[in-house]
């Protein structure tokens, strides 16, 4: 077998940026590509973290990335979340080129998100909150900075020096205008502050419960939930799914792993009827609500990383 070509980390940024990683999701589905055609996740616990197995086809390619998911690597100063992505031939289904999963993972989560925030989120961004202050956050302060002409973010976190770094950094992302950024913990009490004046709120975090209540948000404001792909966790509360208008990558996939979305269902706040998936807002078929929050609930998709890892081995 011929040595596949290797893609590290600083290729993957060099090659896609993330506007770009948005507009390859975004023309997937208005070409009509199908998320429901994404085979399951497979999933194995591994002492006290995961294995996830990922695989897609699209044409003339197929790939799989290999996520490994450890709560405990953070202390050990490791990634929570590592991964490699194996790109192969459709046909032959010879491994090609493998492609740092991880730095994949970190553009393309933002990426889809960035597609439905595009939609869902007012057009005018003046102030974001974002839960979390790992590569997700910062990734998510990207996506959005590239649609949105935001001044403020604030970035929430269990650990006040994480989340006060993670703001740092994304003050450094705005290259046209001035952007003011705060870091806070998620005990501070100007945290609902931040929530109910946002018009954009994202959740990237490892909880099991929700991280803000059910009636911080405004009407009008988007959330964005990316945290969990476990049906029995969540980072958003059964009330706020309630009065919300849901989108979701696949319906199918989000009665398996959107615990946010499962929980409020199993709890009578939402009617699974009333969710949207994410190509009925690229394909116009849902619009934003001003009446209520607009929700995006991901889970991450297999397809989606194979959008990014044909492009990345392209010539």
């Amino acid at each position: 077998m011929q040595q596949p070509r290797w893609v590290d980390a600083a290729a993957v940024r060099r090659i896609v940026s993330p506007d770009r990683a948005r507009r390859l999701i975004r023309c997937e589905l208005a070409d009509g590509l199908d998320p429901a055609s994404d085979p399951a996740r497979r999933v194995a616990g591994v002492g006290d973290g995961q294995l996830l197995v990922m695989p897609a086809t699209k044409g003339r390619s197929a790939g799989v990335k290999v996520v490994s998911v450890a709560p405990g690597n953070p202390d050990r100063g490791l990634e929570r979340i590592q991964a490699l992505y194996v790109l192969l031939d459709a046909d032959t289904l010879t491994p090609s080129v493998l492609i740092d999963g991880t730095a994949v993972t970190s553009l393309r989560t933002p990426a889809v998100s960035a597609v439905a925030m595009d939609v869902l989120a007012p057009d005018e961004v003046g102030s974001a909150v974002i839960f979390g202050s790992g590569p997700q956050a910062l990734g998510h302060a990207e996506a959005l900075l590239a649609i949105r002409h935001t001044s403020s973010v604030t970035v929430v976190g269990r650990r006040g020096d994480a989340a006060r770094a993670t703001a740092q950094r994304i003050s450094g992302l705005a290259t046209t205008h001035r952007l003011s950024t705060r870091g806070i913990t998620v005990d501070d009490p100007q945290v609902e502050a931040a929530v109910r004046e946002a018009q954009v709120v994202v959740t990237a975090t490892s909880a099991a419960t929700p991280v803000l209540d059910d009636d911080w948000v405004a009407d009008g404001a988007c959330v964005v939930a990316i945290g969990s792909h476990e049906p029995h966790r969540r980072e958003l509360g059964s009330g706020l799914l309630g009065r919300s208008l849901v989108v979701v990558e696949d319906i199918g996939t989000a009665h398996r792993e959107a615990g946010d979305v499962i929980l409020a269902a199993a709890q009578g706040a939402l009617d699974w009827a009333d969710v949207h998936t994410l190509a009925d807002l690229v394909l116009g078929r849902v619009e934003r609500a001003s009446d209520r929050p607009n929700v995006f609930k991901s889970v991450g998709m297999a397809w989606q990383d194979l959008v990014i890892a044909e492009h990345l081995a392209r010539p």
